[in-house]
């Protein structure tokens, strides 16, 4: 239908960008960006100095975290009128830890023309330098922020029996591997921070060492991605299991019986129909 009334067929193109090192961006990323209506960018600022560097001169915008669900209507529409949007973050891929989830959604909900234009990972580049073993790993994005929130998460994540990728701010780091060491102190562990950039580091010792190491330096700077090996053994829980508080902390949250017992047999490692047969009997 575009072709029939001449109208221009717009896209919504993802773009990865530096993590840190400004070389670290693909020919065709600096095409994408140089053709681009509009950058939707995280921090037009910090995007600015990406495009100077390369002498790449477009109009920009403000997508992140705070204003993208009102900018998703008015970039949706460009594209539908035919502009191509270019989507970046400051680092790495919009989407990924990052804003720009709810627009991409929403543009294959709509039915708009969506290309990625893959580049630099934190992930990737931290899982190739670390010297774990990853042929399996999960990435969790950042660990929860309230205690014991982190106090499950910790144990969670622990109980995976293959490598684990998460994001850590600088400032909560020591914080988290602290919580993760107290359960596992010698499991295999490596801080990779300021990846790419001149002071890189890849910090590769077990967990208790390692919390203790960070812990002894004055401040912690840059970003921050962890990379746990898998475990060396299975992990004990020496804290029983209290039911009545689970069941009253999953009521707390809306959760349904059904619910509650699938999460509870999980736990226990029961039969999701006998746990919720209890749980029956026990209002009765």
């Amino acid at each position: 239908m575009a072709e029939a009334t001449g109208r221009k067929k717009g896209k919504l193109s993802i773009v990865a960008t530096p993590i840190g090192n400004l070389e670290d961006v693909t020919l065709r990323a600096l095409r994408v960006l140089r053709e681009a209506d509009v950058i939707a960018a995280e921090d037009t600022r910090h995007t600015r100095g990406l495009l100077e560097r390369h002498g790449i001169d477009r109009p920009m915008t403000s997508l992140h975290e705070h204003n993208e669900d009102e900018k998703t209507a008015s970039l949706l529409g460009r594209v539908l009128a035919g502009e191509n949007v270019a989507l970046v973050t400051d680092a790495g891929t919009p989407g990924v830890s990052d804003p720009g989830f709810r627009l991409i959604r929403a543009a294959r909900e709509q039915g708009v023309p969506v290309e990625v234009v893959p580049g630099p990972s934190a992930v990737m580049v931290a899982v190739a330098g670390a010297g774990i073993p990853a042929e399996k790993f999960a990435f969790l994005g950042f660990p929860p922020r309230k205690g014991g929130e982190l106090a499950r998460w910790a144990r969670d994540t622990l109980s995976m029996p293959i490598s684990v990728v998460f994001f850590e701010s600088p400032r909560r780091i020591v914080d988290t591997l602290t919580v993760l060491a107290g359960l596992d102190p010698n499991r295999p562990a490596c801080v990779c921070r300021e990846l790419t950039k001149r002071y890189e580091e890849f910090l590769r010792l077990p967990l208790e060492e390692l919390a203790a190491s960070l812990a002894a330096r004055p401040e912690v700077l840059g970003e921050v991605t962890v990379i746990l090996g898998p475990p060396l053994a299975p992990l004990v829980d020496e804290t029983p299991f209290d039911v009545d508080a689970e069941v009253a902390r999953l009521e707390g949250q809306g959760k349904s019986k059904k619910e509650i017992a699938k999460a509870i047999a999980k736990v226990m490692k029961r039969k999701a129909s006998d746990v919720y047969a209890e749980l029956i009997e026990r209002r009765r």
